[in-house]
């Protein structure tokens, strides 16, 4: 089984062009359906497993399937975004086999985000699989590798001090905020949206007890019960632009395709201040407010990759914390690719299939047969029990018959075998 994975973060790639290989969480379903079918045209293998990872930092495609296609899903992606290939190629990174693994322990561990140590990414990796399973697109390799990320990420957080000396996005975004308001219980907040980024923003600046808060979001029911954890007032978005003047700070994060701030709503709102400055954050990818806002005076706008110069601190200090983490990852990828390596040998992959085939078969046929029975008026309990003695008897069968064949020898290295694989520790042949 081939793994290979595609993306663009914000080491590879400028905010803008991010922006375009932004997936809402409504889309990631379709677009896998679309991704895995292009994918098994060009492998020509059917069982393509496949994952998309989209945050405000990055896009990673995750792919599993009998033969690579590396180039395929690089060309699938850029046609998606509406850019070359070429200009995809030299903004991404391109993974194979062990990398892969690596580079998924190293983002659920928070070793490859903005901040350091980072908490809310392996949430948004949860989440990100979870779609996968429900879209049908998650196999047994893939969720190998992510339930593995996951164990890893959590031994990495247990065991070091990986995340101690993190500063937040939403904590970069009030320090900054200090740094332009003298007193930030004085100041009015508008926050643009209500998804998990926005709460940990408001969670933030509510500490500063602000002089008020609004929360305006798209669905207003959401937006209320944000609002209601803060003392808040709510708005609808399609009212931002007409109260745009009466906030001091603003900040945004939404899963829009489309700015929901404009340049012209800003000016308007800055003339009717008289000037009086305007905190802006754009924590969205694609973005929530134009750029060229970030050109007006009296206007001060801040998105994600500027905040990363933020948070960038005290690299020194968790060095020996990232060298104990990375040693955990390490262990984890090892361990990663020798199931894969066990997988690829001896024919196990085809003999979990026939296996899997075969009980299906006789699970169909046992359900068919309680089923004409109960149509019969039989007893359910009786029905039932026929059903488990059934399926018992099939799959006992060959290995009651095996324990009776061969020389001694063999006869002995049966029961060992068999013993192993159904018998409970501590338990010897005829206990139960």
């Amino acid at each position: 089984m081939a793994v290979w994975a595609l993306g663009i973060n914000h080491n590879t790639a400028p905010l803008d062009l991010r922006g375009r290989f932004a997936f809402a969480i409504d889309q990631i379903a379709p677009t896998l359906h679309g991704l895995r079918d292009a994918l098994s045209s060009a492998t020509r293998h059917p069982e393509v497993e496949t994952a998309i990872l989209s945050t405000c930092n990055r896009t990673e495609i995750y792919c599993a399937a009998g033969a690579p296609a590396l180039d395929h899903t690089l060309g699938w992606l850029a046609h998606s975004g509406g850019v070359s290939t070429d200009v995809l190629r030299s903004h991404s990174y391109l993974l194979e086999e062990g990398s892969v693994a690596r580079h998924a322990f190293r983002v659920a561990s928070g070793l490859d985000s903005m901040v350091l140590g980072e908490t809310q990414i392996l949430g948004q990796m949860k989440n990100a699989v979870r779609a996968a399973e429900e879209a049908g697109a998650l196999g047994s390799t893939l969720n190998q590798l992510f339930q593995r990320s996951f164990a890893v990420a959590k031994e990495v957080r247990s065991s070091t001090e990986i995340g101690e000396h993190s500063i937040s996005m939403a904590a970069a975004a009030v320090r900054l905020a200090g740094q332009l308001f003298e007193d930030l219980s004085k100041i009015r907040i508008l926050f643009v949206g209500a998804g998990e980024m926005i709460e940990l923003a408001t969670t933030h600046f509510a500490a500063k007890n602000p002089a008020h808060i609004t929360i305006a979001n798209r669905t207003m029911e959401r937006g209320e019960k944000l609002a209601a954890r803060f003392g808040a007032s709510v708005m609808p978005l399609a009212e931002i632009p007409e109260h745009l003047h009466e906030y001091d700070a603003i900040i945004s994060c939404t899963a829009s395709s489309l700015p929901i701030i404009g340049l012209g709503a800003i000016e308007r709102a800055l003339k009717k201040r008289k000037h009086r400055p305007m905190f802006m954050v754009d924590l969205a990818v694609p973005r929530d407010i134009e750029p060229e806002v970030k050109d007006l005076r009296d206007a001060y706008l801040y998105t994600v990759d500027d905040l990363a110069t933020v948070v960038r601190t005290a690299q020194a200090q968790r060095q020996a914390t990232v060298e104990q983490a990375e040693t955990i990852i390490d262990a984890g990828v090892l361990n990663f690719m020798q199931w894969l390596n066990q997988r690829a040998q001896g024919g196990v992959v085809p003999l979990i299939q026939q296996l899997n085939a075969q009980t299906d078969e006789w699970r169909a046929a046992e359900i068919s047969r309680a089923k004409r029975l109960l149509a019969k008026g039989e007893d359910v309990d009786a029905v039932l029990e026929a059903l488990s003695r059934g399926l018992t008897q099939k799959m006992m069968h060959g290995t009651l018959s095996a324990l009776h064949k061969g020389t001694p020898e063999e006869r002995a290295h049966t029961v060992d075998t068999v013993s192993r694989l159904f018998l409970r520790p501590g338990s010897k042949p005829g206990q139960r």
